[in-house]
């Protein structure tokens, strides 16, 4: 906040965005290499979203969801369930953003075993490294402390594992309490994104299955395409018993999210006295409901999903281009995610944020995570553009980054 407060800091202003590039208050323009927060999917000013939110604007802009529905959240509920044909997942709770998806699965989580005679599972199991959101309940169950503010004793109870493996240490009074486990499926976002090894998914899904733990997966940012398919856990075939979506699935354009679960969870919260007590005011807004609309109309009508194995394969293979680097330690990718990590550096030397600075002037934006710069283009990127980040990168770590010793 002082640096940007400074006075001879001139904070940047995007002003209009047009496909990957944005614009900002000079007329430069850049790629959004991390597709604004791991939002934007199919490119900013897409005509078909832009659409589908002026029809409805024209109509109407936002009714209560409170006792009352509406057209195109009914349209949006049924094409979600339908994402996952087949599957066990046939109830969606819509609320505004990820962290809230994430309190919806814990609260329905933790309600539906008090009030179905098991109140002893008052417990969320959660892996070191994850992240899940920053409002109070979704960040206790976080494992990044920078991330959780000034103290770290709230929200709810918590039993914390490093990994998979970790498991078989614990007791079954532990595994009694537990009420359901969450997890980021394939790859840890905030963590520098971390991959989890192949076949981890499967076999928490069947450890889960075993005990009658409910398996939350936080698809906020894997979801809608970015691993290649259209939700992360499909690469394993798991079917979870709450799948909580957000950021891109308005395709980047309005605060939307939703919480997908199953019909032995819905018919848990039926009958007087039992019913999940929590909503906001823009719960299913109609504006984001037609945003979403317009998001999977165009995945069907660009086939979106059929372009994106050409795409991947570009993209490990100019990734690995920057491997001859020195300065480069590691690069994880899954699908259209990537971190390059850089390095080793001091934390107080800010490489990864000077890396990012240096990026812009090669018409670059994206964001580190500590010394681990994030690629995440939209899914609409071009080859050529694939290109230009790279090299913008490249340059970028050449320019700023003294080598190791």
């Amino acid at each position: 906040m002082q640096a940007w407060c400074a006075d001879e800091h001139e904070p940047m202003m995007l002003v209009s965005g047009k496909g990957c590039t944005l614009t900002d208050q000079h007329g430069k323009e850049y790629l959004d290499g991390n597709s604004s927060i791991w939002t934007n999917i199919h490119g900013h000013n897409h005509p078909t979203i832009t659409t589908a939110i002026r029809d409805q604007v024209d109509r109407v802009a936002h009714t209560s969801f409170l006792g009352f529905t509406h057209e195109p959240a009914i349209q949006l509920g049924k094409q979600l369930v339908d994402l996952l044909p087949g599957s066990a997942l046939s109830r969606v709770f819509f609320s505004d953003n990820g962290s809230t998806a994430i309190e919806c699965a814990m609260r329905m989580a933790l309600q539906f075993w008090k009030q179905n005679d098991q109140p002893q599972r008052d417990t969320i199991l959660a892996f070191d490294h994850a992240y899940h959101g920053d409002t109070l309940g979704a960040a206790s169950v976080g494992g990044i402390p920078i991330f959780k503010g000034s103290g770290n004793d709230f929200g709810y109870r918590v039993q914390r594992v490093a990994n998979f493996d970790s498991l078989d240490s614990l007791t079954l009074e532990v595994t009694s309490r537990l009420a359901a486990v969450i997890i980021e499926p394939l790859i840890q976002g905030s963590a520098g994104m971390r991959l989890w090894p192949k076949g981890m998914l499967t076999a928490l899904s069947a450890w889960c299955r075993e005990r009658d733990i409910f398996l939350i997966l936080d698809e906020v940012m894997t979801g809608f395409g970015r691993t290649g398919t259209m939700f992360a856990c499909q690469h394993e075939d798991v079917i979870p018993d709450f799948l909580c979506l957000a950021k891109g699935i308005t395709g980047g354009y309005l605060p939307l999210a939703a919480t997908l679960t199953t019909e032995r969870v819905f018919k848990g919260f039926l009958g007087p006295g039992r019913a999940f007590y929590y909503g906001h005011s823009y719960t299913a807004n109609q504006l984001g409901c037609a945003a979403a609309l317009g998001s999977l109309q165009v995945f069907r009508e660009e086939r979106v999903m059929e372009s994106l194995p050409s795409k991947i394969t570009l993209f490990q293979s100019l990734l690995e281009s920057l491997r001859e680097l020195p300065q480069v330690k590691d690069i994880r990718q899954c699908g259209l995610i990537a971190g390059v990590e850089i390095g080793p550096y001091a934390p107080e030397s800010l490489m990864g944020v000077k890396v990012c600075l240096a990026a812009r002037r090669h018409g670059l934006l994206t964001r580190p995570v500590v010394d681990t710069i994030v690629l995440m283009p939209p899914l609409a990127i071009s080859d050529s553009e694939q290109r230009q980040m790279i090299q913008a990168l490249r340059l970028a770590i050449e320019e700023i980054c003294p080598l190791p010793h």
